[in-house]
């Protein structure tokens, strides 16, 4: 039984195209917030939309768990760096929250599943894993 293994090009362009998702993730909530201004809404159209997860579980269900996690746990961060954006106390939980949902979303693109179905479970994933890591804040560190 001969093993597929993936070529430096494959590799090459899965990491070319999981940085552009990455790139997606940190500019779509800017677009979002600056629509919200100019409508008038603020940013209750980012707060709604939750934009910057749709690139990280979009890549999560090309690329697989691989590039989903990466493109989780690296646009948070980037988009801090960037734009302050999230705020310093939201960035770990956001940041655990994504990689969540781009490493469920790879793991389940092979399944059978309907795709509604997928999205419906990776969400799930990321707010119970964002759950957990507030709670551990909270009654582990005694944050406020």
């Amino acid at each position: 039984m001969k093993t597929k293994t993936a070529s430096f090009a494959d590799i090459r362009r899965k990491a070319l195209l999981t940085a552009m998702m990455v790139s997606v993730a940190v500019i779509l909530p800017q677009v979002c917030h600056l629509l919200g201004d100019q409508l008038g809404y603020g940013s209750q159209i980012g707060e709604m939309l939750l934009p910057m997860h749709l690139p990280v579980m979009l890549a999560g269900m090309l690329w697989g768990p691989w590039a989903g996690l990466f493109c989780g746990l690296v646009s948070p961060v980037a988009s801090f760096a960037l734009t302050g954006m999230p705020g310093a106390a939201l960035l770990p939980f956001m940041t655990v929250e994504l990689a969540v949902y781009g490493l469920s979303a790879g793991l389940l693109r092979r399944t059978n599943l309907p795709s509604l179905a997928q999205v419906v479970l990776t969400q799930v994933a990321g707010r119970v894993a964002r759950a957990a890591v507030l709670a551990v804040a909270i009654y582990g560190f005694g944050f406020a």
